[in-house]
């Protein structure tokens, strides 16, 4: 039977968020996720990330940052988005000793997932769904800085056609990181993950990037 979402409120300072936990019987890890810069927590893509997940034996929290909450396009600030990563993950915690407690994001999320680890954030790992490693057509521009100093076992599911991330210099970021850094190549995938000629809907995008993220967890108990 599938896991079904259970809604949490998580506390950010003066605000509060919203949240979905989905916990399936006997979960190996649990999964904390962030959405990027543009959607929110029930995107389709990421509702279809974390019930796949789930029916992998994953427990997940996916929750909104508090710009999202109040409606606003523009993300938040470093300071605010690794205070709303810190309260989620402790509240991930708090749900139950549910395995290894991991942290994920798409785009956005993810890098605000690998700041607040460099800033003492603790996870097993971090897995990214599409790094912004630069903006688009500025490869000059990396968002590397603070990866080097990190050593938990992290995944880079990447599509090759993602203008936020040139192969070679993810590559060499990848390298640099060390033994710890994989990176998971979508061919002729874009920044949301969709490949040209085939159609699927952002939910059924979501689901598929589910299997290499569980084999990841389950390398890494």
């Amino acid at each position: 039977m599938t896991a079904k979402d259970s809604p949490v409120t998580i506390g950010v300072g003066d605000v509060s968020v919203s949240a979905a936990y989905a916990r399936p019987d006997n979960p190996s890890a649990t999964l904390v996720v962030a959405h990027g810069a543009g959607a929110g927590m029930d995107h389709p893509f990421l509702r279809g990330f974390t019930g796949a997940l789930n029916d992998a034996g994953i427990a997940t929290l996916r929750f909104n940052f508090p710009y999202r909450e109040a409606g606003r396009k523009f993300p938040d600030r470093p300071p605010l988005a690794i205070a709303a990563w810190r309260a989620a993950m402790a509240t991930a915690a708090s749900l139950g000793n549910d395995g290894p407690l991991w942290a994920a994001g798409k785009s956005f999320g993810g890098r605000m997932a690998s700041m607040a680890v460099a800033e003492g954030m603790p996870a097993a790992g971090l897995i990214y769904l599409g790094y912004p490693l630069h903006p688009p057509g500025k490869p000059e521009k990396l968002r590397d800085e603070h990866l080097y100093g990190l050593t938990l076992p992290m995944l880079f599911l990447q599509g090759t056609r993602d203008t936020f991330a040139t192969p070679e210099l993810l590559e060499a970021v990848t390298a640099r990181i060390g033994p710890s850094a994989a990176v998971q190549w979508l061919e002729d995938g874009d920044h949301s993950f969709a490949v040209r000629g085939r159609k699927l809907d952002a939910a059924a995008v979501g689901s598929s990037l589910a299997a290499p993220v569980a084999g990841f967890l389950r390398a890494h108990p």
